[in-house]
C-alpha cells in the first residue's frame, strides 16, 4: 500500500534518508521566504506583520503549496511570531541583511506607489543615507498667519519623502515669538494640512519644550558657547558690522549663568539683556557673529500665557527641535542656506545627533506676496476680505476660489527639490488645475455685463443642453423665445448686416444696435463654421448673478487697488440648483466656485 493511500499514521521511518532530506529541505525553503514576506509586511504595517497577508503572498507567487496550506499555516504562526517580537529597527535591519534585494524593490514599489498616489510628473530623487522604515522629516510652520501655497512646498516634499521610505512626518508647531502668534493659526495650519490630504504622524509644539531649551541653555553657557550681553541692540549691530567683539563676550561662566538666571526669573528688563552664541566675530557669515539665541519677550504666549518671558530663536530652536525628535533629513528652502553653519554648530557644542540638511529653491509666484508680513498688514488694514479673500495665495483662499488640492500637489511636485531659482506665473498652476476641472465640472449659461436681444421672425424652438460635453451628467431642455441677453464685450464687437448664432439654437442677422438693445432677425438654423458664436440666456428666465473676478495682488510690487472685480450678469434658470462651494464652467467666461448664492468666484479660464 503506497504512502499516499494507507489510513495508518505516517511517520519519518516510513520515509526515506533522501525523501526526509529533502522534505526538511523544502521546508526550511518555506520558511525562508515566509520570513521575507512577513519582514516585508510588517514594514507595511508599522511593525506588525499580518499572518493572513503573509501567507496569502506566498501562495499568490508559489501555486505548487496551495495543496500544504495547513504546513504552511504551522510555519507562519512560528515566523510572524519571531517578527512582531522585534522592533522596526531590527526588522529594516534584518531585511537589509538577508533580502537586500527584496528591500531594495520595496523601496522602488514606494517610490512608484508615492508617484501613482500624487500624480506627479517626476518622482522625487533619493535621499541620501536614507534606510527604509527610519526616514524622519518634518515641517515647522510658525502660527503667525495662514498657510499660503509657499509653506506647501516644504510641507509636502517632507510628507512624500516620509511616505515613500515608510518612515515619520511631524508638524511642529515653531511657536516661539508670542508677539507674533495667535491661537487661531494652529487649527487654520491643521484644517488646511487636512484640505491637502497630508497626514503628520505627530503634531506638536516647539513651546512645549521650554524647559529644555532652558538646560540646553545653560550647557552652551558652561561649554563657553554661549553669553549674556547687555549691549543695546542698535550698539550690537554696530559691532557684528565692524566684527568687533562686545566686552560681555570675556564674562566666566558663573556669571553668564547668574545672568541667564536672573533673565529667566524676570529680574532683567526686556531690552536689558540678550543671550547670544559665541561664534567668529570676524566670519565672513555674518550669521556666526554672535547671533542671539535667546531674548525677552513679555508679550503672553497663545498657549502658554505668561508662563515663559524668555524665548529661543528659531536658530536655536529649530535644530535643537530636530535632534530630539529624531529627524534624519530636515528640508527647507535655501533662504536659510547662510544659517546651515550655525545650526550644525550648535548641535556640535550641545553633543546632539546631526539631521541631513536637505535645500531646494524657495517658491515665488508672479505679481504676488508670500511674505505672511505682508498678508497680514493686507488683511489688518482691510485692504482685502480676510485670509480666504479669492486674491490672496493662502490656501483657504485658494481652497474659495476653486483651486484642488491635487492640482495645488502637482504643482508643487512638478518643481521637484531644485535648488534652481524660478518664479512661476500663476497660469502653471492653473494648469494643472484646469486639467483636473474639465471632466468633472457641469457646464452652464452666464452672460456677464448683459445686453438685450430681440429677433424678429423668431420660431419657438426648444434647446437641449447637456451639462457636459463628454461625460453622463444629464440635460436641461430650454424654450427658446425672441428675446435674449448677451454679454456686453460680444454686443459691442457686433456690426449691422453682420451675421451670428446663437450657441446651440439658430442664426441670426443684425439689424439694429443703440447702447441698451440689439435688434437681429432670424436667418435660419444651419451651422456656419465661421459665423460668430453668441453666448446668450433667455430673458424670461435669467436671474441675476455676479462674478468676482480675482487678478494680479500686486503690480510693480504695490498692492493694486483693482485686483478685484466684480462683474454684474444673469445666469440660465438651471443654475439655481448650483450649491455654495460647487465648482462649474460658465461657457465662454470660465470656471466659477460658487460662493454664496447668486455670487460666484471666477477660478481661472
Amino acid at each position: 500500500m503506497s504512502k499516499e493511500t494507507t489510513n495508518e499514521p505516517v511517520t519519518l521511518s516510513a520515509f526515506t534518508h533522501q525523501e526526509i532530506q529533502k522534505m526538511m529541505a523544502k521546508e526550511e525553503e518555506i520558511a525562508i521566504l515566509l520570513r521575507k514576506y512577513a519582514l516585508l509586511n510588517a514594514l507595511a504595517h508599522d511593525g506588525k506583520a499580518d499572518k493572513g497577508a503573509v501567507v496569502g503572498r506566498l501562495m499568490a507567487e508559489r501555486s505548487d503549496l496551495r495543496g500544504e496550506s495547513k504546513r504552511v499555516s504551522g510555519i507562519a504562526s512560528s515566523v510572524v511570531s519571531e517578527i512582531n517580537g522585534l522592533d522596526q529597527s531590527q526588522q529594516v535591519s534584518a531585511l537589509q541583511q538577508e533580502f537586500p534585494e527584496s528591500l531594495r524593490s520595496e523601496i522602488q514599489r514606494k517610490k512608484e506607489q508615492s508617484k501613482k498616489d500624487s500624480e506627479k510628473g517626476a518622482e522625487l530623487p533619493e535621499l541620501e543615507d536614507a534606510r527604509i522604515g527610519e526616514v524622519v522629516t518634518r515641517f515647522p510652520p510658525e502660527p503667525n498667519g495662514f498657510m499660503h501655497i509657499g509653506h506647501t512646498k516644504a510641507a509636502i516634499l517632507g510628507s512624500e519623502y516620509a511616505k515613500m521610505y515608510s518612515g515619520k512626518f511631524i508638524m511642529r508647531f515653531d511657536d516661539t515669538n508670542p508677539s507674533a502668534e495667535k491661537r487661531e493659526y494652529y487649527g487654520a495650519f491643521i484644517d488646511d494640512f487636512a484640505w491637502l490630504g497630508i497626514t503628520p504622524d505627530a503634531i506638536r509644539n516647539s513651546s512645549d519644550d521650554m524647559d529644555r531649551f532652558y538646560v540646553f541653555a545653560e550647557k552652551l553657557i558652561a561649554v563657553g558657547k554661549a553669553y549674556v550681553c547687555s549691549c543695546s541692540q542698535e550698539k550690537m549691530r554696530e559691532l557684528r558690522g565692524k566684527g568687533e567683539e562686545c566686552k560681555h563676550r570675556s564674562q566666566s561662566v558663573s556669571e553668564n549663568l547668574n545672568l541667564w538666571r536672573k533673565m529667566i526669573s524676570r529680574q532683567v528688563g526686556k531690552s536689558d539683556a540678550t543671550f547670544r552664541f559665541h561664534g567668529d566675530m570676524k566670519s565672513l557669515n555674518t550669521t556666526m557673529r554672535d547671533p542671539v539665541l535667546f531674548r525677552i519677550i513679555d508679550d503672553p504666549h497663545p498657549l502658554l500665557g505668561n508662563k515663559y518671558s524668555v524665548w529661543p530663536t528659531y536658530d536655536f530652536a529649530g535644530p535643537v527641535e530636530d535632534s530630539l525628535d529624531g529627524v534624519t533629513h530636515a528640508m527647507r528652502s535655501k533662504e536659510y542656506e547662510l544659517r546651515d553653519q550655525l545650526y550644525f554648530e550648535i548641535l556640535k557644542s550641545l553633543e546632539l545627533r546631526e539631521p541631513k540638511m536637505i535645500e531646494f529653491s524657495r517658491l515665488k509666484l508672479q505679481n504676488t506676496t508670500l511674505s505672511k508680513r505682508n498678508l497680514k498688514k493686507f488683511v489688518e488694514e482691510k485692504l482685502v476680505e480676510g485670509w480666504d479673500d479669492p486674491r490672496l495665495p493662502t490656501i483657504s483662499a485658494l481652497r474659495r476660489r476653486g483651486f484642488l488640492a491635487l492640482a495645488i500637489r502637482q504643482f508643487i511636485l512638478s518643481m521637484g527639490v531644485s535648488k534652481v531659482e524660478s518664479e512661476p506665473t500663476w497660469d502653471l498652476l492653473e494648469s494643472f488645475n484646469r486639467k483636473l476641472l474639465d471632466p468633472i465640472a457641469k457646464r452652464y449659461f452666464f452672460v456677464p455685463n448683459p445686453v438685450k436681444l430681440k429677433i424678429a421672425n423668431a420660431p419657438k424652438v426648444k434647446v437641449t443642453l447637456k451639462y457636459h460635453p463628454d461625460e453622463n451628467f444629464g440635460e436641461r431642455s430650454i424654450d427658446v423665445g425672441d428675446s435674449f441677453f448677451i454679454p456686453g464685450d460680444d454686443a459691442d464687437d457686433l456690426r449691422i448686416g453682420s451675421n451670428a448664432r446663437l450657441i446651440e439654437a439658430y442664426n441670426i442677422q443684425i439689424a439694429e444696435k443703440n447702447n441698451s438693445v440689439v435688434k437681429a432677425k432670424y436667418i435660419g438654423e444651419e451651422r456656419v463654421a465661421e459665423m460668430p458664436k453668441l453666448q446668450w440666456v433667455c430673458e424670461e428666465a435669467a436671474f441675476p448673478m455676479k462674478a468676482k473676478i480675482p487678478g494680479p495682488l500686486l503690480i510693480n510690487d504695490q498692492f493694486n487697488p483693482d485686483s478685484l472685480r466684480v462683474v454684474d450678469g444673469v445666469a440660465e434658470s438651471a443654475a439655481r440648483q448650483i450649491q455654495s462651494g460647487e465648482i462649474v464652467q460658465f461657457v465662454r467666461f470660465g470656471f466659477c466656485r460658487m460662493d454664496t448664492p447668486g455670487i460666484a468666484i471666477r477660478t481661472h479660464s
